[in-house]
């Protein structure tokens, strides 16, 4: 059975799927070849067999039309929103170069830069919602708290009292600065609090998606961004059960392009962004701690571990929360927990009870901070995946796993030799080692969903004209436009052609 399509625009559609007496599939096929010469990239769909108009769609003729639809509304909802950028590069790290020209010419989106010194600002004119933080610092004292560092041996000299209360107002005005708040427009609720309304300082950025730089210059006096990260990233707050933000540690954009397009393409689900910290292999594991994992990661894991920011949900198993196999499509799960009040109190206890938020190590943040430390639970499915560019071209790496319990003896030991307060995810990819993964994907950092979104990012990709250079997908539930079949399917060579959608 054939499905008639229609080009649009943007340069691709796909319409109803058409019956065995309706649209003959030579008319289908005429169509793709002409689309195909105009350079119109269009997605076809095939089933396998005739299929009878009266009866339901196969599952293989469904699966790719939500894949296409899933992945077509992500497109549109990108397009004219922003990227806040707070701060520059970090570090050095070419992933905090926010590329402009990139977000405009793939996404279809812009992008908005702001001073650290905006932050330091509104800290000390109390710009910022004054009742919100009491609510907030309520909300942060139900985590198990963990006070190690002096306030004398901190830089900004500040007590654990005035650390939380500032952690939390960074957040407050981080989110403040992606979104608006209306609050610091009203001249009454200002007055109350001793700050001066601003009407154009209340708005936001139209940020859909930001990144926080921290290191080096604002972390050495002031506290890091570990907060801010990990509740805006997570599916609640104060407030209770939300939608998650989308904000990038140390600024790295190319994360915050792979967070954004996975968080939408999986429903709304919170987004993991890690360090690719450390590979290990049975055989390093062994050398290390005495015991054998081979039955339990024969293809060695990755220990995933933010340097203290991560978001909350990946504490709890939300496959098994929801009561659902760990192979349901995580669209489907997410949908679940939004539709159940009481599946969101659970999620938000099982997190809050499994995170413990502890001093930063001063090493690294001279200033202080509190980071937040979990494990994530082992057996969940859980996508990889990563942007970069080369030159002036955005790529994407997109690779499949699961997560790992280890041993005790083994996850103390990994956690010791890296940092203890950080949050930490142990995975391992499917159908590679955790060697050929280490060795292959771009940078230090990549990012994380719940879930198997391979298939769907890889669609969403060739929309967009942005090459994969790396996945373990299964050719069969690959699904792009007709043309890369005019390319020998190289993914290359077809959006090399066709260039960026905008």
């Amino acid at each position: 059975m054939p499905a008639s399509v229609s080009p649009t625009s943007t340069g691709w559609s796909v319409a109803e799927p058409a019956g065995a007496d309706s649209v003959p599939a030579d008319l289908l096929k005429a169509f793709t070849a002409a689309m195909d010469e105009k350079k119109r990239p269009i997605f076809c769909v095939y089933s396998p067999d005739l299929e009878d108009e009266n009866k339901p769609l196969s599952d293989f003729v469904s699966g790719r039309l939500l894949r296409f639809a899933r992945a077509a509304a992500a497109v549109a909802y990108m397009r004219g929103k922003n990227y806040l950028s707070v701060g520059g590069v970090s570090m050095g790290i070419i992933g905090s170069d926010v590329r402009r020209n990139a977000f405009l010419n793939y996404l279809g989106m812009g992008t908005v830069s702001v001073d650290m010194s905006l932050i330091n600002g509104r800290l000390k004119t109390g710009f910022y919602d004054h009742e919100e933080v009491q609510k907030a610092l309520v909300f942060l004292k139900k985590f198990r708290l963990a006070f190690t560092n002096r306030a004398a041996d901190r830089r900004g000299g500040l007590s654990d009292q005035e650390l939380m209360e500032t952690c939390l107002k960074m957040t407050l005005i981080v989110r403040d600065l992606m979104q608006g708040n209306a609050k610091l427009a009203d001249a009454a609720f200002a007055k109350k609090h001793g700050f001066t309304a601003d009407v154009e300082y209340a708005q936001g950025h139209n940020a859909i998606a930001a990144g926080t730089q921290g290191q080096r210059q604002w972390t050495d006096y002031n506290p890091n961004f570990d907060v801010t990260e990990s509740i805006l990233n997570s599916s609640f707050d104060w407030n209770g059960f939300r939608a998650p933000y989308v904000v990038a540690t140390e600024n790295d954009s190319k994360n915050g392009i792979g967070m954004l397009i996975a968080n939408l393409l999986s429903g709304g689900v919170p987004q993991l962004f890690a360090d690719i910290r450390t590979n290990w292999t049975p055989s390093s594991i062994k050398k290390a701690t005495g015991i054998a994992v081979d039955k339990i990661c024969p293809r060695g894991i990755i220990d995933k571990r933010n340097s203290g920011a991560g978001a909350l949900d990946y504490g709890v198993d939300i496959f098994q929360l929801a009561g659902v196999d760990a192979n349901t499509g995580i669209q489907a799960v997410w949908k679940k927990i939004m539709a159940t009040p009481a599946l969101q109190k659970k999620l938000m206890a099982a997190a809050i009870k499994g995170t413990t938020y502890m001093n930063a190590a001063l090493t690294y943040f001279p200033g202080d901070g509190l980071s937040s430390h979990f494990t994530s639970p082992g057996g969940m499915p859980m996508t990889a995946y990563r942007y970069n560019m080369v030159g002036d071209l955005l790529t994407c790496s997109v690779v499949e796993g699961e997560t790992v319990d280890l041993p005790e003896k083994v996850a103390a030991h990994i956690s010791l030799v890296t940092d203890k307060t950080w949050p930490e995810t142990f995975w391992t990819p499917r159908g590679m080692t955790s060697f050929e993964y280490m060795s292959k994907i771009g940078p230090n950092h990549d990012a994380n969903s719940f879930g198997l979104l391979g298939a769907d990012m890889v669609t969403l990709n060739a929309m967009l004209r942005i090459p994969v250079d790396m996945h373990n997908i299964a050719p069969e539930d690959i699904f792009r436009p007709t043309l890369w079949d005019r390319f020998g399917g190289d993914d290359y060579r077809a959006c090399a052609a066709l260039g960026p959608v905008y």
